[in-house]
C-alpha cells in the first residue's frame, strides 16, 4: 500500500490484536525498528469506508525503534497504581504500536474528562465555517440565550476559546464564583451562568476555566438548535468515522463542552490525525486548514501557570522539548489524569493515552513521560 499523500488520511481499517509490532533488521547499524503489522488471516489489509488507520510500509531511516516501545509497554504493564489504561501510536497515518492495560481493550469507552474542550473546540470551528457563528471577533451575548452571562462588557468568541472572558471563572481558584466545583454543584447551570460576574477586561488574563468551555458548547447548542451531541455526531464524529461515543449531560440536558466526554483510544487518534493534517480526512476538508492552524498556535503564553504547557490556542496546549539537540513542538489536548492526544508535526506522529489516574497529579506527569520516552524512539 502506498503511504497517503502529505495532508490526507487513505480510508482503510485494520484487524489490530492488543500489542503488535512488525520488527525487522535494518542493515547495517542492524537497529530493532518498528512496522505496522496487521493481524488479519490475509496478508493484506481489507479496505473499508471508515477513515483513520491505515497501512503503509516504514520508510528506510524513519521509523520507531520497537526496543524502546516494548520496554515502555512492559513499564506500564507494571505500574501498580492499575490505572493507566490505553496508549495508540500513528505515524503518517498507520499505527505502529498499541496495549491496553488493566481490564481495557480497543473497544473500550473512557472518559477523557477536560481533553473534552480541545474537541468542544473544534464544533465551535465548524459553527464558525457554517455560517452559525459570524466570525471570531462576534459578542457571545449574540450566541447565547437572552441574558445567559452577565458581562459588563462584549466577550468576543476568540476570548472564550482562549480563555481570557474576564469571568470570574477560575478553576484554580476554590473561592472563584465560576469554578468547576460551584458550577458543578449547581442544578441549573444558565442560571448558574447568570451569576458569574466579570472581574477584568476580556482578553487581559488566561484564566484555566470549565464554565468558559461550557458557554463555548452552549454556543453551539443555540446557534445549530441541535444538542452538542447531536452536533459532533453530525459534522465532526461521523465524517471521522467515530461512531461510538457517550457525552454525559448538565443537569437540566445542557451540553457539557468542558468535559466528560467518553470515547475509545483509536478513536481519539483520529481527532489528532484531523488536527495534524490540517483538518483533511479521507479526501474530505472537515474544517478548513487555516482555521486549524489558528486553534494550534500559540494565541496565550501559559508556562508561568502551567508546567506541562508553553501556550495556549484554542483550547488546544502547546510546549516544546529538546530532543535529540532540536526542539520539538507537540500540541496536545489534556484532561484529569493523564487523558492526551498529542500531536507532533515533526515527526507526523499522533499519540493517544488514556488514564483513569483522575485528580492525582502523577497522571499528567506519566503521560508527559510516555510522550518524552516515544519521542525520543523517533527517528527521521
Amino acid at each position: 500500500m502506498e503511504l497517503p499523500m502529505p495532508g490526507e488520511l487513505t480510508p482503510a481499517s485494520c484487524c489490530v490484536r492488543r500489542t503488535f509490532f512488525h520488527m525487522k533488521l535494518r542493515i547495517p547499524a542492524q537497529r530493532v525498528v518498528l512496522l505496522f503489522l496487521c493481524v488479519v488471516a490475509s496478508t493484506a489489509c481489507a479496505p473499508s469506508s471508515t477513515p483513520g488507520i491505515v497501512s503503509c510500509p516504514t520508510l528506510a531511516g524513519d521509523s520507531v525503534e520497537v526496543a524502546v516501545i516494548d520496554s515502555l509497554f512492559t513499564d506500564l504493564g507494571r505500574d501498580t497504581t492499575r490505572n493507566i489504561k490505553g496508549v495508540v501510536v500513528q505515524r503518517h497515518g498507520c499505527t505502529v504500536a498499541e496495549r491496553y492495560f488493566n481490564g481495557d481493550d480497543s473497544t473500550s469507552l473512557h472518559d477523557i474528562r477536560s481533553a473534552t474542550k480541545s474537541i468542544t473546540s473544534a464544533l465551535v470551528l465548524l459553527a464558525l465555517q457554517q455560517g452559525l457563528i459570524k466570525n471570531l471577533d462576534q459578542p457571545i451575548s449574540e450566541l447565547l440565550p437572552d441574558s445567559m452571562i452577565s458581562a459588563t462588557a462584549p466577550i468576543a468568541v476568540r476570548q472564550v476559546l482562549t480563555m481570557r472572558t474576564g469571568l470570574d471563572s477560575d478553576d484554580e481558584d476554590s473561592l472563584s464564583v465560576g469554578n468547576e466545583d460551584r458550577m458543578d454543584e449547581s442544578v441549573d447551570w444558565i442560571a448558574f451562568a447568570r451569576t458569574v460576574p466579570m472581574t477584568s477586561p476580556p482578553g487581559e488574563r488566561y484564566v484555566y476555566s470549565s464554565f468558559t468551555a461550557f458557554l463555548a458548547g452552549a454556543m453551539v447548542e443555540h446557534t445549530s438548535h441541535l444538542s452538542l451531541q447531536d452536533f459532533a455526531a453530525k459534522h465532526l464524529f461521523g465524517p471521522l468515522g467515530i461512531h461510538r461515543f457517550a457525552w454525559r449531560r448538565g443537569p437540566k440536558g445542557e451540553g457539557v463542552g468542558q468535559g466528560n466526554l467518553s470515547m475509545t483510544t483509536r478513536d481519539m487518534t483520529r481527532i489528532g490525525e484531523l488536527f495534524l493534517r490540517g483538518g483533511r480526512v479521507a479526501g474530505r476538508q472537515v474544517i478548513d486548514s487555516a482555521l486549524v492552524r489558528d486553534a494550534l498556535a500559540p494565541h496565550v503564553a501559559i508556562s508561568a501557570v502551567d508546567p506541562f504547557a508553553d501556550a495556549y490556542g484554542y483550547m488546544w496546549y502547546s510546549k516544546s522539548y529538546e530532543i535529540g539537540g532540536k526542539s520539538i513542538t507537540v500540541h496536545f489536548a489534556s484532561g484529569n489524569g493523564g487523558n492526551k492526544i498529542y500531536l507532533v508535526p515533526a515527526h507526523d506522529l499522533v499519540i493517544a493515552i488514556t488514564s483513569s489516574a483522575y485528580g492525582r497529579g502523577y497522571g499528567q506527569r506519566r503521560s508527559e513521560q510516555i510522550l518524552l520516552r516515544i519521542l525520543a524512539a523517533t527517528q527521521h
